[in-house]
């Protein structure tokens, strides 16, 4: 790491700046789009680049847009090699030049100051629709990736300040609900011309080769803070093994496997996974990044900054092409940003705590969700949006704490939200019946996984369209350090369809038509627990049971605490005793 000569109050003012410009880009985003899934939702990402271009800044935002960035800026930035210049905006979505998967549309747009690239500021976003045969893009039926949607390779929407509107209406003439999907790709834009506008109002004010030393001088820190980490962890190879679970399609389980080596400073990640299949949960190589990078920010959960600089110490290796992690064209991949993401973060985050058990946690709820689409007879045109409510599961005890509520999926790790029932009912002809934690839901351990979540909508006055995507719906969220649940089936997620009085569980991932009169609640899962559950406080566990986060059931099976009564919650103090006793 070079030295530099950079005045700490200069540097802090730098930093500041560059974290002020990623949150007020996010901000332009919620306060401009047109959708849900971003006014509400916030399912977007915005991150800065040098010139080089590496990120110098990435938000705290979605987890599975950011590490694919990495890959995906470098692929963007030399497609365009030689044809950069002041006022271009390039857009793309394309796994096959390091995007997640195709719903997730990126802006990237280069900053030039007294004539020279400097900067990158970036933008993406998960979109309503990218076209193709499915309203809102996961095509569990898909056996190859034409058959999920429009693929975009690096395209220029604006060409030196001008705007490209013949690619921009092509693009948009290919995808439902126009008028949601332009306003989003509006807001990505205006995000990156806020990102640009302050990064050149930074540079008016201390000069480029001031600001480039205080980047650097950031990137190194980032660096010196994981090498510092794995530096504490003893040398050796360690390995961690999760089980994707078959979602109904008759594939089969899968196991992923990480192998982390660690030698001094460094670390060298590789990935082991099946080979690819014509099913829609295969990963490409940037997309997998994200899983790989999660799974070790889970494990480091080092201070900020937090820049490319972090992975400077660490290498990795996906497999071989045509597996599940390293997909290649023409695999279907829609659903690979929750599954088989998740799993890979799990297998990483399994390989790290071999090496350093005393970090061991358990796993959030995986990502087991639905789509919706119809007609809106209100305004004579057609609806289609994902349902970031109904993918909020539970995140995973450690051995401090219970695990947190409603903040999952794993995937998102927290920064995703869900937004006002009232809201969605606005904007969509839908009537919500239900959002709430639900009981038993969270993993049983000395400290209780959070709970995960209940969705149940009704269409209104025209038939409605519901996708399903995700898993978590037979194998519960992973607990850690002896943690273990006996009432497992509501630990899991599933889709509930009550028709005609009869209510039909569902756990595979399909294309389903509900009815006015008819409902559809998805449940998701909750978050692992920790430790083991009869070494939980009783107390605990009846404050949990008058909170309704655990049955008189639960309490039995999974904690060995018999409460006797419902209302006055009085605890059978032998019985409790002797269960205990007995399960040890």
């Amino acid at each position: 790491m070079a030295k530099r000569n950079v005045d700490p109050i200069t540097l802090s003012v730098v930093r500041g700046v560059l974290e002020t410009t990623q949150r007020e880009m996010t901000l332009a985003l919620e306060q401009t789009a047109r959708s849900s899934v971003f006014n509400l939702a916030h399912d977007y990402s915005t991150a800065l680049f040098n010139h080089t271009p590496e990120m110098i800044l990435q938000g705290q935002d979605i987890p599975i847009h950011l590490g694919s960035l990495i890959p995906a800026m470098k692929s963007v930035a030399h497609y365009f090699e030689g044809d950069i210049h002041d006022g271009d905006l390039m857009l793309h979505n394309d796994p096959s030049y390091g995007g997640s998967h195709i719903i997730d549309t990126c802006m990237y747009m280069p900053v030039f100051y007294e004539g020279e690239l400097v900067f990158w500021t970036v933008c993406k976003g998960h979109l309503t629709d990218i076209g193709g045969p499915v309203p809102a893009g996961y095509n569990p039926n898909a056996t190859e990736i034409y058959a999920e949607g429009l693929r975009i390779p690096p395209v220029k929407i604006w060409d030196k300040g001008k705007p490209r509107n013949d690619v921009m209406n092509l693009l948009l003439s290919n995808m439902r609900a126009r008028r949601d999907q332009e306003g989003d790709f509006n807001a990505l834009i205006g995000a990156c011309q806020v990102g640009a506008r302050n990064l050149k109002r930074l540079m008016d004010k201390y000069g480029t080769t001031v600001v480039q030393d205080c980047i650097a001088e950031l990137l190194d820190m980032a660096e010196h803070h994981m090498r510092s980490l794995i530096a504490q962890v003893p040398d050796g190879t360690y390995t961690g093994t999760a089980i994707l679970e078959d979602a109904g399609h008759g594939y089969g389980d899968f196991e992923i496997t990480a192998t982390v080596t660690i030698n001094g400073d460094g670390c060298h990640i590789a990935i082991n996974s099946p080979p690819q299949i014509p099913y829609f949960i295969n990963s490409y190589e940037g997309n997998s990044h994200s899983g790989v990078y999660l799974g070790l920010m889970m494990f480091a959960q080092l201070p900020p900054p937090y820049n490319e600089g972090l992975y400077r110490c660490v290498t990795t290796d996906m497999g071989p092409k045509g597996t599940l992690c390293n997909a290649k064209s023409p695999a279907p991949h829609m659903n690979c940003t929750t599954t088989p993401m998740e799993t890979l973060t799990d297998a990483v985050r399994l390989a790290f705590e071999q090496a350093a058990p005393a970090k061991v946690s358990a796993s959030w709820g995986h990502a087991n969700g639905c789509n919706i689409a119809g007609w809106d007879k209100r305004h004579d045109e057609e609806y289609v949006t994902m349902v970031l409510a109904s993918i909020i599961s539970g995140a995973g005890a450690t051995a401090q704490a219970d695990g947190w509520h409603a903040v999952g999926p794993e995937c998102c790790f927290g920064a995703l939200t869900s937004g006002d029932i009232e809201m969605l009912e606005h904007s969509y002809p839908i009537i919500i019946h239900r959002y709430s934690l639900m009981e038993d839901s969270g993993g049983a351990g000395k400290n209780r996984g959070g709970s995960g979540t209940c969705w149940e909508v009704e269409p209104l006055d025209t038939p409605m369209t519901l996708i399903t995507f995700g898993e978590g719906r037979r194998i519960p969220a992973m607990g850690a350090a002896g943690a273990k649940s006996t009432m497992v089936e509501k630990k899991v997620g599933r889709l509930e369809v009550t028709r005609n009085g009869t209510t039909k569980i569902i756990t595979d991932n399909m294309i389903e038509t509900i009815q006015p009169g008819e409902r559809a609640a998805n449940k998701n899962p909750g978050g692992g627990g920790y430790g083991n559950p009869f070494e939980r406080d009783v107390q605990k566990v009846v404050e949990d049971v008058r909170n309704g986060l655990v049955s008189l059931e639960g309490a039995r099976l999974d904690y060995g605490v018999v409460i006797t009564d419902r209302d006055s919650l009085a605890v059978d103090a032998a019985a409790t005793a002797k269960l205990r006793a007995t399960a040890a």
